[in-house]
């Protein structure tokens, strides 16, 4: 049932010490796409989101403050005048994170975003991880960014000492911290909006995002403006456009990268869409193209007006304007910050609910997160129980060590939305889970197609018995043996296939990440993970995709194009950026996901919803289930 066999034979086996099946049998087991029958657990959303919303809350999840700081870092340190082409490799490579994202989310439209694609294409094990790390994103990412509103709040109001005292930092000797009582009810507050209902906090998304928005148009306007009449300085300069050589662009580009992270968010609230097959891909590709193009424009501007080396790291927008005597531009961009970290701290507490609510309808948490509000329709438990614990965070600790775990969650999502396209296109399941109640219908359906005895050309049909649990139920299958050999082994070879092209961006990117390594052993990995990466290439190239993929899930939306290439650059280049990440970084994850392991081992295993599913073929679950229906009726 995993990337490499599509039965669920493993489930089989008896003797297991952990019941419900064995353990791997329950990290590879997969789940169906949400349909109509699936969604009759009266757990609804309200659907009351469209493109305008999408782009919103894309725009405000992915543009933070950072932006304001983020371009004299990178221009003084990596790019130089060429922080535009940075932003726009940046942008190119997050879209092929953003092409994949359409595909599964127009496909697979329901809460939950990667954690649910994961779990439909790869399997409960993974699916747990993805989901356990984007709960430690979200919860983080909100924390960071609440923390960074009150300095700038000081700073707009005067001075850095400028609030009042009941909402400004203070410092507690005794326990030799500094609490944030600003951000703690900034949080409270976002929360509230948020139970309030997804189309009214959906709404004060859009009021605060195009104030953000008015206020980087506000810098590219003026500052062009000012080039034009003072002079490009920052362009006439004697190093050139590439001071650091490309060499340097390309390291910049890896630090904008996460710039773009943001609009995965869009993907989270798919089941709140009104038309999801048409809207979730044009919101993530409108979201990520305008802040693509707001980017450049902003570096266009700045890095123009004051020569890179001379840039403010801490406030190089504002010093750049202060630089041609309009100081009190300083204003504007400190709404402009406020706005933005406004936008992303709502962008960063509403997919977390979702997935929380996901994972608890799913069985791997318990049921009081999935309840959904009657009169909000909002998934009120989770998202209370997220702002509490953002709001905690965000009053008694300094988050900002703890911000590039927030890149972690983010990167493991995108390397497995790439997996899952590959798995979908070439793997797709060709077996879904159904309720073990409906044993009956699975049993007459068997025995019908028993009574056939033969295939339509007369050969002996085979029939394969597959489920989650230790049993020995005949399920439904008859598959003429000549025609499905071919098949199988197409499948197998893409399965075996798209596992090795993973190992092999692995090998490759550490190897050429890791300078540390003797030189034999390190060109020994790198050409072992080339060519694993480029056999995995052509192979996938030469053989054909699966039949199957045409009626995977909901049809009639976004496809992604270039497959397989496009995936595989885009694992190469996310697996890239994780290897690269900080070993304390590592360090601090790698705590938080033993602590998943442990309570899916203790809790979600258990009571995993597919715990007791019977496996059928996917081209006979729609009969199965309607045969129940009539029999009932």
């Amino acid at each position: 049932m995993g990337l490499l066999g599509d039965s669920q034979e493993g489930g089989k086996g008896k003797g297991s010490s952990w019941g419900g099946g064995g353990v791997i049998s329950s990290l590879i087991r997969r789940k169906q796409v949400d349909s109509v029958h699936a969604k009759s657990s009266g757990h609804q959303l309200a659907k009351a989101l469209s493109v305008p919303h999408l782009i919103a809350i894309g725009v405000g999840s992915t543009i933070g403050a950072g932006v304001y700081i983020l371009v004299g870092t990178v221009a003084r340190e990596h790019s130089g005048p060429a922080l535009t082409i940075s932003f726009l490799i940046a942008g190119i490579a997050a879209a092929l994170s953003a092409f994949c994202y359409a595909e599964l989310a127009s496909r697979c439209p329901s809460a939950g975003s990667a954690y649910h694609y994961s779990y439909i294409c790869v399997g409960e094990g993974v699916a747990w991880l993805v989901g356990w790390a984007l709960i430690l994103e979200y919860t983080i990412g909100g924390a960071a960014v609440a923390r960074g509103i009150s300095p700038n709040l000081a700073l707009l109001f005067g001075g850095r000492n400028s609030l009042p005292a009941i909402i400004a930092r203070q410092h507690i000797p005794g326990l030799d911290i500094d609490v944030d009582p600003c951000a703690a009810i900034l949080v409270l507050i976002v929360t509230g909006l948020l139970c309030v209902g997804i189309k009214e906090s959906t709404q004060a998304q859009v009021i605060v995002t195009t104030a953000n928005v008015c206020a980087m148009s506000f810098i590219i306007i003026a500052g062009g403006y000012l080039g034009f009449t003072t002079g490009w300085a920052g362009y006439e300069l004697p190093t050139g456009y590439f001071p650091f050589g490309v060499d340097g662009m390309l390291a910049g580009s890896a630090t904008v990268f996460f710039a773009y992270i943001g609009f995965d968010s869009v993907a989270s609230t798919a089941e709140e869409v009104k038309n999801p097959q048409r809207d979730l891909p044009l919101g993530i590709g409108a979201s990520l193209f305008l802040c693509c193009a707001l980017y450049m424009m902003v570096s266009v501007v700045v890095v123009g007006l004051v020569p890179y080396y001379a840039m403010d790291p801490d406030t190089p927008i504002s010093s750049a304007f202060a630089s041609h005597g309009m100081q009190w531009a300083a204003y504007i961009i400190t709404v402009g910050t406020i706005t933005a970290l406004c936008s992303t701290l709502l962008g960063s507490i509403l997919p977390q609910p979702r997935i929380l609510m996901a994972m608890a309808r799913d069985g791997l948490l318990p049921p009081f997160f999935s309840e959904v509000n009657i009169k909000t329709q909002v998934p009120m438990n989770g998202t209370i129980v997220t702002g509490i614990g953002s709001a905690i965070l965000a009053f008694i600790m300094d988050v900002s060590q703890l911000a590039g775990m927030v890149s972690v969650g983010t990167l493991l999502a995108f390397t497995m939305v790439a997996i899952s396209v590959l798995i979908l296109r070439y793997v797709p399941p060709d077996e879904v889970p159904l309720l073990s109640s409906l044993q009956g219908s699975i049993d007459s359906e068997s025995l019908e197609y028993g009574r056939s005895g033969q295939g339509s050309n007369g050969e002996k049909s085979k029939v394969k018995v597959g489920t989650s649990m230790d049993d020995d139920k005949p399920l439904l299958v008859k598959e003429d043996a000549s025609d499905t050999l071919n098949e199988e082994n197409r499948r197998k070879i893409a399965g075996w296939t798209i596992m090795f092209t993973c190992v092999g961006a692995f090998l490759l990117t550490y190897a050429a990440s890791n300078l540390g390594l003797p030189s034999s052993l390190r060109f020994s990995l790198c050409g072992v993970g080339g060519t694993l990466l480029l056999s995995g290439l052509i192979v996938l190239t030469c053989i054909d995709q699966d039949d199957a993929r045409h009626s995977f899930g909901h049809t009639g939306g976004f496809i992604c194009p270039f497959v397989p290439l496009l995936p595989i650059v885009c694992i190469l280049i996310n697996v890239y950026l994780l290897i690269n990440l900080e070993t304390a970084t590592w360090a601090r994850v790698s705590i938080w996901l033993i602590i998943g392991v442990l309570v899916y081992v203790f809790y979600g295993r258990t009571h995993s919803s597919l715990r007791h599913a019977v496996y059928v073929p996917a081209a006979h679950a729609d009969e199965i289930y309607n045969s129940s229906v009539s029999s009932v009726a």
